[in-house]
């Protein structure tokens, strides 16, 4: 079965610049991915390229086993079924919702096209604002109206370059939830670009993060996080430290929080310096532990405390606690490992990923 999108080796540069290095990348099945990572890591320029606007260096991009761009020759954007949503919406000021939604189906039937718009208006919940300008919509309701317009000539995949990104936190992620539930419904896939981790989790079934250009690793939200494949991934996702650690003869590395169960790295001997990823929920709160650090910040989360800690040895560690346990900077507060996914990497080398019980208590 062909794949659903296709990046064969892709590079695209501004020159001298490179700016995508050989990325590939394959979703499988129509679906939703993501391209997650900091600014001026490529993303939008990749973006760019899957809709026709940039020309590739190097590689190939196929959309259900149609070539689309090689080298030497794009397909024009308005003939690849590629919709796109732009950071800062683009809608027009002086046309209605339903005009701004039926912009792009010109050489449509009138019949049609009205058909069109009344079945999009009802598919993001925007009847009864038919007839209102966008500047008499709230942040979210021009999501949606920018949303409806770029589905409407029914395209296969629809480009989501930040659109959230001027919205608040939790609308950011109601919204992508929405957005995503509204593709599955028109049977179209959905590849968005985003700083955001947590909007990356709301959205997509597979995220690939990027780095200078350079895909780090395609994968789901949970292996991401759970069994990153490299030092920038294990940092970029979720909070967490490298814990510097030693292996030793039983193969087990000792680190100043307590020994921890795992297989070591490949190459790695008894005395080989090694860093294990611990985040915060893998730093237990227990007053009853001899082991204890120094509460250097806090941020209060409602429900939880993210508590910055420092160790005897100066090392820093993050640790989630119920807000119930109010402990002010300065203070030592007890604390324990309790790890069930081992990230550890040999210094300088790649990843290893296990799953492991729990540490032994120091």
């Amino acid at each position: 079965m062909l794949p659903f999108l296709e990046l064969c080796d892709l590079n695209v540069a501004y020159p001298p610049r490179k700016v995508i290095r050989g990325l590939s990348l394959q979703m499988p099945c129509v679906g939703i991915g993501c391209l997650l990572g900091p600014s001026g890591c490529g993303k939008t320029t990749l973006l760019r390229a899957i809709a026709g606007f940039e020309p590739l260096r190097q590689g190939s991009i196929r959309l259900e086993g149609i070539e689309l761009s090689r080298v030497g020759w794009m397909q024009p954007p308005e003939q690849r079924r590629i919709g796109m949503m732009f950071q800062d919406l683009a809608l027009f000021p002086h046309l209605t919702v339903t005009d701004n939604i039926a912009f792009g189906l010109r050489g449509w039937k009138a019949p049609e096209r009205r058909a069109r718009v009344n079945e999009l208006l009802r598919l993001v919940e925007l009847e009864e604002f038919a007839k209102r300008y966008p500047h008499q919509l709230s942040g979210g309701q021009q999501q949606r109206v920018a949303l409806a317009r770029a589905l409407a000539p029914r395209p296969r995949l629809l480009l989501l370059d930040e659109p959230f990104s001027s919205l608040d936190v939790t609308l950011r992620e109601d919204l992508a939830r929405e957005v995503r539930t509204i593709l599955l419904r028109e049977g179209a896939g959905g590849l968005l670009v985003s700083h955001d981790q947590f909007e990356a989790f709301a959205f997509a079934d597979e995220i690939g993060v990027l780095d200078e250009g350079r895909l780090r690793q395609w994968d789901n939200a949970y292996n991401l996080y759970h069994r990153p494949a490299d030092r920038f991934v294990a940092s970029f996702i979720g909070q967490g430290v490298l814990l510097p650690g030693q292996i030793g003869v039983d193969g087990r590395a000792s680190t100043e929080l307590g020994d921890i169960d795992g297989t070591p790295p490949a190459g790695c001997a008894a005395g080989d310096d090694v860093e294990i990823l611990v985040r915060p929920d893998d730093v237990i709160h227990d007053d009853a532990s001899p082991l204890k650090a120094e509460v250097a910040e806090r941020a209060f989360r409602g429900a939880e405390f993210l508590y910055t800690l420092h160790l005897p040895s100066g090392a820093r560690v993050l640790c989630l606690a119920p807000s119930h346990h109010d402990h002010p900077p300065g203070r030592r507060i007890g604390i324990r490992l309790n790890i069930d996914h081992v990230v550890m990497f040999r210094r300088n080398w790649s990843v290893t990923c296990i799953e492991s019980p729990p540490v032994s208590k120091p």
